[in-house]
């Protein structure tokens, strides 16, 4: 009962989402329309007539004394929809009566914000990446700050890489869906514990659990953690246990604070039958299980699921308060620093 509640409210909530959303998109899709055409305009006279860069600055004044308190029309905003016109011209073609659509660019497009394009303009240098969010980002109603954060996850280039067993445990199209709603790396940048305890970290996750869900992707609806499991008298809890829309299925995540270990695949699959027999309601599909690790070889992956007949996967985490690579060898570690200081 309690799993067919929280799937009925999440869908509940995302058929009022999307009507509001759809009523904003024509708004959205008009304003877009008008930032595109104002950039086509500006981008041609100011080739025709070889004027300099300066002449945006003039024209934003002058669009100020015509039209006082007009927003939307700053020096800096003009320049955006002059590059919005140019990295856009190719693909969209304006009518007079609206616009047409090339094979390129989809309805999607029009669905998403300025400041969301202009984010994967600067963000995003091929046009199939930012088509990628844009569909993403459309179609899952994203913020720009889950846009921002998807990008810096780099989601487009680590989508369906996975390392799993799902070719030999999943169906039909459950394959190609399950590859699409799982990450094989997980960005938690609004995490800062220390990850080293596996408890400290889930319990974290779990009081940012909205932002948990905007990371974990499309359809994940979270039902708790330690979720207790008893068998033959003795209890067992699984660290984070979630519903998945798209897949119909209940998805059990196991957090492991170090690299990936041939047993936690034995573990997870554990969770895994007991689930299947004793949670799972008859129309949901077989349960799929992740184990979020710090580190993982994919070889030793491959050969720890490979004859398991559990649908499952090994994917990272990484937050923000980790240094990048670019910057290791420039900064002191922090016992240099404390020498120093």
């Amino acid at each position: 009962m309690k799993q067919e509640y929280v799937a009925f409210i999440a869908d509940l909530k995302q058929r009022i989402v999307q009507s509001r959303y759809m009523t904003a998109r024509l708004i959205n899709k008009e304003q877009l329309l008008l930032y595109f055409k104002t950039g086509k305009m500006l981008s041609e006279k100011i080739i025709a007539e070889k004027w300099g860069s300066k002449v945006i600055e003039q024209i934003a004044t002058d669009l100020q004394r015509a039209l006082p308190g007009i927003k939307g029309f700053s020096y800096t905003s003009l320049k955006n929809m002059r590059q919005f016109y140019e990295t856009y011209a190719d693909a969209i073609g304006v009518e007079a009566n609206g616009q047409s659509v090339t094979g390129q660019i989809g309805q999607t497009f029009w669905g998403i914000s300025f400041t969301h394009h202009m984010m994967l303009i600067n963000k995003c240098s091929k046009l199939e990446e930012r088509l990628f969010y844009i569909d993403q980002a459309a179609s899952q109603y994203w913020s720009v700050r889950v846009l921002e954060h998807q990008i810096a996850a780099k989601l487009y280039r680590k989508r369906g890489k996975l390392a799993n067993n799902f070719q030999t445990t999943l169906a039909g199209n459950l394959k190609a869906d399950a590859l699409e709603v799982f990450q094989d790396e997980y960005l938690f940048d609004f995490i800062a514990v220390d990850e080293t305890d596996e408890k400290v970290f889930e319990n974290a996750l779990v009081k940012n659990v909205k932002n948990m869900i905007l990371t974990m992707g499309k359809g994940f609806c979270f039902i708790g953690n330690q979720y207790r499991l008893e068998v033959g008298g003795e209890e067992f809890f699984v660290d984070l246990l979630f519903f998945n829309r798209c897949l119909q299925s209940l998805v059990a995540f196991e957090i492991k604070r170090g690299k990936f270990k041939p047993e936690y695949a034995g573990q997870l699959n554990f969770y895994l039958n007991v689930l299947d027999e004793k949670v799972r309601l008859a129309h949901e599909h077989a349960s799929i299980g992740i184990v979020l690790c710090k580190e993982k070889n994919n070889t030793v992956v491959e050969f720890a699921v490979r004859t398991i007949d559990k649908a499952m996967g090994v994917a990272t985490y990484r937050t923000t308060r980790e240094m990048p690579a670019e910057m290791r060898g420039i900064l002191p570690d922090t016992g240099e620093l404390a020498r120093l200081l």
